[in-house]
């Protein structure tokens, strides 16, 4: 397959992908029905937490086992078809149970399980997703390639936004969510499809492999003290990742400023417009400005929409105009997350040796992955001191992901 035919393949399939994760985003869609099922803050903060773990940890095995095999795509297989599996399981518990009159509780427990499972297949697909798409698409091409991603997934996000909010209008709860979900899950068997179809382009060197799983961790160790670079970025992540500490409660944040749970559509068409509008600003700022410039401009971006909540609910205004702002935040949301995705997928890959890419993926994801289980403190500290908290707190992890990445430089942008 030409390169060329490969660029659109990986563009094609995420922006699939894209459309699908829209409909099962931890933010909004997720959190409102986790809220609605078991009225639980903890529970709420869980949603995030368990999709940034499940997605970071299983990511130091699958390196390891990546690297031995030399073929990273039979991984991805087991990845993305077994996690679209996981979400057309819970559409299916959701019409079964609301249908046969299980209680909330019991459908709300069940829906953490399968989440969790969706999240940990979902994690076997980040190491051989990272190693592919950098052997089919040339540097300099990848952040438009991701822009493209988020464009065209955008654009059908918008359709599943417009598609949820006329289902959560209409159907009870939890018939509305399941609905939902089971449109997520078809659009993510599209996207794995596409993208296996493509195959797995021939590596131009072989893969540097450790001899055993402990040689293996033993050399992300020492990755870690002698790259000054992938330590930097690493300790940059750890404060990007506080930043989330408020995402799952930005619904919270809604209900309590008198804005109902039946707008959740609404909030999640605006982030998912904010997305598709900022894509083409990332795509050539990432490729022409360099990922780390792009990276540090949505470190600084990112203390906006924390600061923005805390305004909204130290001085609440009327309903509608509440909503206004709210969705003007989500808009803001949207852009951010996708230039993040992308900057810190293309700064990962601009970092990582080509013949180490699957162990440094592993490496960068196991060591940062504790930090993404701060939304469930963050569950803990809106139940005892409020939802105004995790606001304070992501708006000052935003200012030391500044301080960080002011302090981290690469050979690539030096030269430059």
């Amino acid at each position: 397959m030409t390169p060329r035919r490969r660029f659109w393949h990986v563009a094609g399939a995420g922006a699939a992908f894209q459309a699908g994760s829209s409909a099962v985003d931890s933010a909004t869609l997720m959190s409102a029905l986790v809220h609605q099922l078991t009225g639980s803050a903890i529970a709420v903060g869980a949603v995030p937490t368990i999709l940034r773990l499940g997605w970071l940890l299983p990511q130091i095995v699958v390196g390891y086992l990546a690297g031995r095999s030399g073929s990273s795509m039979p991984f991805y297989v087991l990845g993305a078809f077994g996690r679209t599996f996981a979400i057309a399981a819970l559409a299916a518990v959701l019409w079964l149970g609301g249908t046969a009159g299980w209680s909330f509780a019991a459908l709300g427990a069940v829906t953490l399980v399968l989440w969790t499972v969706y999240a940990g297949l979902s994690g076997i697909v980040g190491v051989p997703y990272n190693d592919i798409v950098a052997r089919s698409v040339p540097s300099e091409l990848r952040s438009r390639m991701l822009a493209l991603r988020f464009f065209g997934g955008g654009l059908a996000a918008l359709g599943v936004a417009a598609v949820a909010d006329r289902l959560v209008r209409t159907l009870e709860m939890p018939l509305s969510y399941a609905a939902v979900l089971g449109l997520a899950s078809a659009l993510m068997l599209v996207s794995s499809i596409v993208f296996v179809s493509m195959g797995e382009p021939q590596r131009t060197a072989p893969l540097k492999s450790s001899t055993s799983f402990l040689a293996y961790l033993s050399e992300g160790r020492q990755v870690f003290r002698d790259d000054p670079v992938f330590r930097r970025f690493v300790f940059a992540q750890w404060a990007g990742a506080a930043v989330l500490i408020a995402a799952p409660f930005y619904i919270v944040a809604a209900s309590e400023i008198g804005i109902g749970l039946e707008n959740v559509a609404l909030l999640l068409a605006a982030q998912t417009a904010g997305a598709l509008a900022a894509n083409p600003l990332w795509g050539w700022w990432g490729d022409r400005l360099s990922k780390l410039s792009l990276m540090r401009g949505i470190a600084i971006t990112r203390t906006g929409p924390p600061l923005a909540l805390l305004w909204i609910l130290l001085f609440p205004t009327a309903t509608d105009g509440g909503l206004a702002l709210l969705m003007a935040v989500f808009f803001v949301l949207g852009a951010l997350s996708n230039g993040l995705t992308i900057a810190v997928i293309g700064l990962l890959m601009e970092i990582s040796p080509d013949d180490r890419r699957p162990a440094y993926s592993g490496y960068f994801n196991a060591l940062t992955a504790p930090a993404f289980a701060l939304p469930l403190v963050g569950g803990v500290s809106v139940a005892a001191f409020g939802v105004e908290t995790v606001f304070v707190i992501s708006a000052a992890a935003a200012i030391l992901q500044i301080a960080l990445l002011t302090h981290l430089r690469i050979e690539k942008e030096c030269a430059e």
